[in-house]
């Protein structure tokens, strides 16, 4: 099935990418609930993330626990909030969101609109923070 995320990991929708390899992408959410929300996606097309095999879901989360270390060095923080919803994207995927207080783990809260220009320097500071 295709998504707006199969798109990205075959480079048809551009996306601010911090770091991929073979099997799992990261790049930062185009809706963030804060500066540095950051996705990771493995690139294998499974919509539920329990469907993915047992070794798959581990490494998945070992690859978020990477980038979610990037992310706490590049933006200002005192934490990493992870959250896996799966209903937004047919597209297994994890959430990665910078928080200072609870409520910045809010998905109902309104979403971020930030220039393009803002987004690549996120994307640039979390790429150097690896």
């Amino acid at each position: 099935m295709e998504t707006i995320f199969s798109k990205i990991i075959s480079g048809e929708v551009k996306a601010y990418k911090v770091l991929e390899d073979d099997r799992f992408l990261a790049f930062l959410d185009v809706f963030p609930l804060v500066k540095g929300h950051t996705l990771v996606i493995p690139k294998e097309p499974v919509d539920y993330i329990f469907d993915l095999n047992p070794d798959a879901l581990a490494d998945l989360h070992k690859f978020a626990q990477k980038v979610a270390a990037a992310v706490k060095k590049a933006v200002p923080c005192k934490k990493v909030g992870v959250a896996v919803i799966g209903l937004e994207v047919p597209h297994a995927h994890v959430h990665l969101v910078p928080i200072n207080q609870i409520s910045d783990m809010n998905f109902s809260s309104p979403k971020l609109k930030l220039e393009p220009e803002v987004m690549e320097e996120i994307a640039k500071r979390i790429r150097q923070a690896f």
